[in-house]
Formats: structure tokens, sequence, C-alpha cells
């Protein structure tokens, strides 16, 4: 504060945390025993005016509390962002902030002061020091501050250390600055396929399973393995497959993420087959998500349309079974790519509760039904579809009830009949034959929002 003479920070020491911490003193305006360089473990302080210097990024104010020859070797304390039952006494809880320990260095870090985080290092603070977990080369990492990772590595930070949790700060990487922090990493020695201890997964899984195309082109471009293997059996093209919509406002752009992210992969050689501990493919996985462009991109690369997984179910049962958000990405291109790539057709007494399900989606119902000679529909399967449902898709329902155990058109009869006749070749012998492209399109099971 202005008027009044600084002072050297207050310390103490906080009982049962820190085994080899010293005696608990409070200093006052005299030279305060942590500045001596024989001091070898750090003490902790509770001088508010230095914490606030270090949150705000006060670097004159830090100067004079840290002057040449001072250590900024320093532990604090601060508090969970949620209070937490605890017990104080025998038989007594209590809803209290759980006080956690940083120092310095990790505020610095975590907050993007540069300049701050340079003089505490000139101070003499410890670049891997981890006292919460976490050293001061994870937050920077974790909050995308390039320079803070730069400076850090340049002091001597190890980019080898786990966190609490067991990752490395190459998979904490995120931010505006992910892509310099992960070049950094890697220029000081980093391992681009480093595991994490408990999931085992590489940083080329997260940047998948988070949808960042960027980073992971970078890891590939740098030697990362594309089929890696987590605990779990998945590799980063499966993760890729998994990524959920979290709102039908960003389906879209969730979409095209995953997509670059497949199309990076498997231009780099992952195995668009590869299965996980429960046979699940990448197949499986983007039918469950609904991603039609990802499910079309597979099946170019040859994948098994039957493949089972340890269930028994195939993609065509994923994509029937996916969630209602699924909605919102036009299921029946995801199923009309698996029909027309030789998926085997769902038992015909399934179909009723696949009405059911997805009646709100005309489009998928039509596909499915397309692949059938005879409707193969109950009478009573009409009070299955919500009557608003029917008000609202009437040309379409309407056409659908009417052909219940009546034969279908002689043109639509042909249609099976030759797509039963191709069988396995059909993704590759419809394309060949000489028709005109309106026919092509109708054997390739064309929307027309109406049966025949």
């Amino acid at each position: 504060m202005p008027g009044r003479r600084s002072s050297p920070p207050r310390w103490g020491r906080r009982v049962g945390c820190l085994p080899s911490a010293l005696a608990c003193r409070v200093w006052g305006s005299q030279a305060c025993p942590a500045w001596e360089p024989t001091r070898r473990s750090p003490l902790l302080c509770r001088d508010m005016a230095l914490q606030n210097a270090l949150y705000t990024g006060a670097l004159d104010r830090l100067q004079e509390l840290f002057p040449p020859h001072s250590t900024a070797d320093l532990l604090l304390e601060s508090r969970a962002a949620e209070p937490r039952w605890s017990s104080h006494q025998r038989g007594l809880w209590s809803l209290t902030y759980e006080e956690e320990l940083t120092t310095p260095l990790h505020v610095a870090a975590s907050r993007g002061h540069t300049e701050v985080l340079q003089l505490l290092l000139r101070r003499r603070a410890r670049p891997d020091s981890a006292p919460g977990g976490r050293t001061a080369l994870h937050e920077a990492c974790a909050a995308g501050h390039a320079a803070c990772v730069h400076a850090l590595l340049v002091a001597g930070a190890d980019p080898s250390i786990p966190d609490q949790d067991g990752k490395l700060p190459l998979h904490l990487c995120q931010g505006a600055g992910t892509l310099e922090c992960a070049e950094l990493l890697l220029r000081f020695g980093a391992k681009v396929d480093g595991r994490s201890e408990e999931e085992e997964e590489t940083p080329l899984h997260v940047a998948a399973r988070l949808g960042r195309v960027e980073l992971a082109d970078l890891l590939l471009r740098r030697g990362a393995c594309p089929d890696a293997r987590n605990a779990e059996g998945w590799t980063p093209l499966l993760a890729a497959c998994d990524v959920r919509c979290t709102s039908p406002a960003d389906a879209e752009a969730t979409t095209a993420s995953c997509l670059q992210l497949c199309s990076l992969l498997l231009s780099a050689g992952a195995d668009a087959d590869a299965a996980d501990q429960d046979k699940r493919r990448p197949l499986h996985l983007a039918c469950r998500r609904g991603h039609a462009a990802i499910v079309e991109l597979l099946l170019s690369y040859g994948v098994s349309t039957n493949a089972m997984d340890y269930g028994g179910h195939t993609a065509l049962h994923y994509a029937l079974q996916g969630p209602a958000a699924a909605l919102a990405q036009s299921p029946e291109h995801t199923v009309r790519a698996l029909l027309n790539h030789g998926a085997v057709r769902i038992w015909p007494g399934a179909l009723p509760k696949v009405l059911e399900r997805w009646c709100e989606s005309p489009r998928t119902i039509e596909v499915l039904m397309n692949t059938y000679s005879i409707m193969q529909l109950p009478e009573e399967a009409v009070a299955l579809v919500p009557p608003e449902i029917l008000q609202k898709h009437h040309r379409f329902y309407s056409s659908l009830f009417a052909l219940v155990r009546q034969p279908r058109s002689l043109q639509h009869l042909s249609r099976c009949a030759l797509r039963a006749h191709l069988a396995a070749c059909l993704p590759h012998a419809l394309p060949r034959l000489p028709l005109p492209s309106r026919l092509l399109r109708y054997l390739q099971l064309d929307f027309e929002d109406v049966l025949y």
C-alpha cells in the first residue's frame, strides 16, 4: 500500500501437511530466515499482500517483496472451489472449504504472468515443485500459456513428470496456445507417445477424444502412433468416432471436426477396423453417435459392415439403437449407407419397435421398409405413432399403413430382386451398371418420402 514500508511476507507452518516444514513463526519487518541460501524446505506463506500481488500479476510489488538474494521457494494455501464435509473432532462433521497447497510459481503459470514467473525463477523457485499434485508446467499447459511453458522449460522443468492423475503436460495442452505449448514440450524432450498412468492414453488419444484436429496433426507429424491402444483397447480412431454432440446446435461442427480427425488418422495408417476389448469397431461407434459422414468414410475403406461386438450387435443395430439426439444428424443417411454396403437387414419382428423409436424420422423408416418385398408390419402398428407425428408426416404414414399386408409395386419388387442378386457386391457393382442416374439412385434407396 502507498506510504507503507514494504516488508518481507509472513511465513508459517501447516501442521500435519509438511513433515519437513519449519517451526511455526510469523516474521515481521526483520530479515526472514527463509531467504537464507541454506534453507532447504519451503515455508508456508500467509501474507495476503504477497498473494494479492501474485494473483494480479503486480510485478513491481513482487520485486519489492522478493528482493535480490531472497527465495520464492514458498508454499501458499488456496481454498477449493466448493465446500466439502470434513471431520475435525470425533463424531463432529462440518461443511468447510478444503485448503490446498500451491506455490507462487503455480499461480503465475496458471494465469499467464510470464514476467512474474521469470522473477520467481530468478528467486530460486523450483520449477518441478508439485505440492498439490501438479507442477507449474502442468498449470501453464492446461491454461495454454506458451510463454510461461517456454520459461519453465528453459529453467529446467521436466516435461515427463505426471500429475496427481497420472497425466503428462502434453496430455493437458489446451486453450489458445495449445499448438505452441505442444511444440515446446516436444522440442524439450517430451515423448510424443507418453502414456497416462491409469488410462494408458497417449496425447493423440486425448486430441482425438476432444476433437482437436490441429493438435492431432502435429502429433502425427512428430511420429505419434495412430494405432496406439489405451487400457480399454481403444485406438485414437475409436475415440474420434465416439465423440458425442452436446446439443443439436453444435452437431454440424462436431461432426465436421470428427470427420477431419478420422480422415487424418486413416491417412496416417490407422486401422479402420480395429476393435476394442468388447469387439466394438470404429463403425459401431460412429453409428451410435449418428456421424453419417464418418460412417461413409469408414465404409469407403472397406470395413466389415456386419461385424458383431461381444453382444452380437452390428453397426446397423448401433445406428437404430442410438440416442434421440441422433435425430438432428439425419440417421436415415447412416442407415442407407449401411444397407447399400451389404448390411444384413434387421429381423422383421423388430420393425414395430424400430417404428416406435424412429417415427419422428420417416425417412429412416422408409429406407428400412424399402429393403423388404412385403410390408411386414401388423395392422395395429398405427397405434405406435403419436397422432401429432401422423399429422405432420401424413403423406408418408398414409402410404406406409396402406401397404400393410398388401403387395408392393412391380418396380419396387424388381429393385429388391436386383439388390438381392448383387448381395455382397452391391456397393461396388451398382455404380458400374450402365443405368441412368435416376434409376441408379432408385436402386440405392434414394428418398421419395412415400412408399409404393
